[in-house]
């Protein structure tokens, strides 16, 4: 069935890509936008990257767009248009899913057609544009536009095929359905629960880049009930489906997953890290649970979240931030707390870390039933900002010296003797910081070294 987009109009389809497909067109061949940009222009959302479909074969893409580069043996060329890389398919059919992740081998065709049957959902598998000299349409074999109008996800044909061929299809319907807001239609819903096994077969990598995508959802916590409800959390993390049915003394009647799902949803969206340490933040409570209690939790769950990040090959740097994140944010704040304990809590976070972690905190507070900056934690805020604002000695690069000082005016050698000492003139300018002065220094590590001799 083929319908017009809405409002009767076109799809909004930049210039440069209508260039594309002008080229196309001028050169001979039918050429198509489909995929999720096409999806995307008909909701009246921003398309992120714009895809295109031919029967051009590779070789021909690449005579007609001077430059442009064939990245794999499934048909796909890069054209460069400024900044902006498009990429151009052939048409085709793919065959022999042995592995549950991707084609073995496909084969070129000539049918718009044909080329969407092999797509996920229906909402995804619908092109707008034409055969060279014909008047570009929507194309729409699969009744994804009336699909699109409820506001649901549809497998192509059997859901049971389109699944064990890509088992990333099945996260991707929980993603996309807490990105769009969509349903996930029933008899898809019943496919995803008979294959979520199959998800072990998936690569680290394309799992972490469905789960940041469904992390940055206005509600995660949409597409992450419906993985557990699916079975596919179980295969993709058995500590965070071990939550579910734990008991939480703190919102009545939830759980520990639904505590974390709550979490996560209180961090705002453009905290993708945060976001990220808050699903893992209570990952080390199954584990640890026991008469109501959970003493450890967050050692356990910094390793339990190591081992989750590293699995699914996330960068280094990231790793290292959602670790710490999960290791400290059990930090208990006491309005007795000295300046000086405030001082060694900056200390023992690291300044780049403090605003995570309190966004996490707050998250948490707002995941159990509290205030948002409930437990102290907004004088925790302010007190903290002061001590940065007073710009006190927070580790050896504060202190009025350094090494080459001690060398230069005390004599010692180069070593771990001077490091020794370096931290315990830090231990007391971090009691008083008025002692943070050249010459006050100076003379306490003398007085540091005459005793050790």
């Amino acid at each position: 069935m083929d319908r017009a987009p809405a409002g009767g109009g076109v799809p909004s389809v930049p210039t440069e890509v209508r260039g594309l497909l002008g080229d196309l067109w001028q050169a001979g061949h039918a050429a198509y936008v489909v995929g999720g940009s096409l999806r995307d222009t008909l909701l009246g959302r921003a398309a992120a990257d714009w895809d295109l479909a031919t029967d051009a074969r590779p070789p021909r893409i690449q005579e007609i767009f001077a430059g442009a580069v064939y990245e794999n043996q499934f048909g796909t060329v890069a054209v460069r248009r400024g900044d902006v890389t498009y990429e151009i398919t052939t048409f085709r059919s793919d065959h022999d899913y042995a592995d549950f992740r991707r084609p073995h081998r496909v084969e070129f065709g000539d049918s718009i057609e044909l080329d969407l049957s092999r797509r996920d959902f229906t909402v995804n598998a619908m092109a707008w544009g034409s055969k060279a000299g014909t008047e570009p349409a929507l194309v729409d074999p699969f009744d994804g536009r009336t699909d699109l109008d409820r506001r649901l996800l549809r497998a192509v044909g059997e859901p049971d095929k389109r699944f064990a061929e890509d088992a990333l299809r099945m996260i991707r319907a929980v993603r996309l359905a807490a990105t769009l807001g969509f349903e996930i239609e029933d008899e898809t819903f019943a496919a995803i629960r008979r294959h979520a096994e199959l998800v072990r077969h998936l690569s680290g990598e394309r799992i972490a880049a469905e789960l940041d995508k469904l992390l940055a959802a206005p509600r995660p916590s949409v597409g992450l009930r419906l993985m557990a409800d699916s079975g596919v959390l179980q295969h993709v993390s058995p500590d965070l489906a071990s939550q579910a049915g734990i008991a939480q003394n703190k919102v009545p009647g939830e759980d520990l997953w639904g505590h974390t799902l709550r979490s996560v949803d209180a961090v705002p969206a453009d905290r993708s890290v945060v976001r990220l340490a808050t699903l893992l933040h209570d990952i080390g409570k199954p584990a640890t649970a026991a008469d109501g209690h959970f003493y450890g939790h967050e050692r356990v769950g910094a390793e339990l979240a190591e081992a989750f990040l590293s699995g699914l090959h996330y960068p280094r740097a990231t790793v290292e931030r959602v670790v710490d994140l999960v290791r400290q944010h059990m930090f208990a704040y006491e309005p007795e707390w000295s300046d000086t304990a405030v001082r060694r809590f900056i200390a023992k976070v690291g300044v780049a870390r403090l605003d995570d972690l309190f966004e996490l905190r707050r998250a948490d507070n707002v995941g159990s039933g509290r205030p948002a900056d409930g437990a102290g934690l907004e004088e925790l805020r302010r007190r903290v900002a002061g001590q940065l604002e007073a710009r006190v000695a927070l580790d050896r690069s504060g202190l009025a010296i350094d090494g080459d000082d001690l060398i230069r005016e005390l004599g010692l050698e180069e070593g771990p003797r001077i490091g020794d000492v370096l931290d315990t003139l830090l231990e007391q300018v971090m009691n008083d910081p008025t002692l943070n002065d050249r010459a006050k220094l100076l003379g306490a590590a003398r007085a540091i070294v005459e005793a050790a001799t």
